[in-house]
């Protein structure tokens, strides 16, 4: 089986900091080459793979800002399209633009949706609706308008996560810096519980920084920036706990995962994904508010952290997510 995996190309695959798509991307492909599939994946020039790489963009828009976004992106969509007939199968992992070029072409093609940016975008997936095959990351995020050939959960490198036993004491929030992901939020749990914060990720939202976060840090909340691969895994696994106090349904949850993988539990809002990734008392706690996120913090000594790893483990591994598209894969061509 000859297998495509297209990727984004905001930022390299896999990404050196920040690109969620990009990493899942990545993780599909590496997943797809470890249970001996032959795979090209389309990413950008800078991209790195065990299988094989093809590529049109020299660099990430995101990290090369004089290339045009759309430009790059039709060139790359394209440049695979072009070459549909040489694959048994195309992984669209680009969101819906790919869609439009689906049915001038023979080889099937299965798109994981990462999410919906905006309700506007529904009627291009409701257009290719009967002919396309579609897979969301959560039952959580799904439209009622489509129909989905299944849902798999974004699955992780476990080797690159290391579990930890004996935390240090302070909170963690790692993920954008904006007001869907709840960064003041989570200065807020910190302030009312009296614990440490450290703050890392990208500021996507620069007002929200300046208005919101900037003004509270200080030496018990620290904001630290983007944090590649080993930092990352670091952080997470040193943490009391994860605050995930969402204001959005978000689709997955990167993150969430990544820090159960280190032992780590997760206290988040109750929303969107939320529930199928967190066992609440078991893994981490689903809350509702500050308050009971404050509450949670109390209660965090009842959580076996062994327990988040094995949880993760199982459910959000790379290998597991790569079984499960072959599964799939094997489904549409009916073999």
């Amino acid at each position: 089986m000859k297998v495509a995996i297209l990727a984004p190309v905001a930022w390299r695959t896999p990404p050196r900091h920040y690109g969620p798509w990009e990493q899942i991307a990545s993780n599909i492909a590496e997943g797809l080459v470890n249970c001996g599939i032959d795979v090209t994946l389309f990413a950008t020039a800078d991209s790195i793979t065990a299988g094989n790489l093809d590529a049109v963009c020299a660099a990430g828009y995101e990290e090369d800002r004089s290339q045009d976004a759309k430009v790059m992106e039709c060139l790359h969509i394209s440049n695979l399209m072009e070459k549909a007939s040489d694959f048994d199968i195309i992984h669209n992992n680009f969101d819906f633009l790919p869609l439009t070029y689906s049915r001038l072409i023979k080889t099937p093609v299965i798109t994981t949706i990462h999410g919906f940016s905006s309700p506007k975008i529904i009627p291009v997936y409701k257009k290719y609706n009967s002919s396309a095959h579609y897979v969301s990351i959560s039952n959580a995020d799904r439209s009622s308008e489509l129909s989905y050939l299944a849902t798999v959960y974004n699955g992780l490198n476990t080797k690159d996560f290391n579990y930890n036993e004996k935390p240090e004491d302070y909170l963690l929030y790692f993920g954008r810096i904006h007001h869907d992901k709840g960064t003041a939020e989570a200065i807020d749990i910190a302030k009312k519980s009296r614990k440490k914060l450290l703050i890392a990720g990208i500021i996507q939202d620069e007002n929200y920084f300046k208005e919101k976060i900037e003004p509270q840090l200080n030496s018990q909340i620290e904001f630290i920036g983007p944090a590649g691969p080993e930092k990352r895994n670091e952080l997470l696994g040193k943490a009391l706990c994860l605050l995930h106090p969402i204001n959005f349904n978000e689709p997955f949850g990167m993150s969430v995962a990544e820090a159960m993988l280190c032992g780590t539990p997760v206290i988040a809002f109750n929303k969107g994904s939320m529930p199928e990734l967190i066992k609440h008392e078991q893994t981490g706690f689903l809350v509702n508010n500050i308050d009971e996120a404050v509450e949670a913090i109390e209660q965090l000594y009842t959580i076996s952290r062994f327990e988040c790893f094995t949880w993760a483990t199982a459910q959000f591994s790379q290998r597991k997510m790569a079984v499960d598209y072959i599964e799939l894969y094997q489904k549409v061509l009916k073999i």
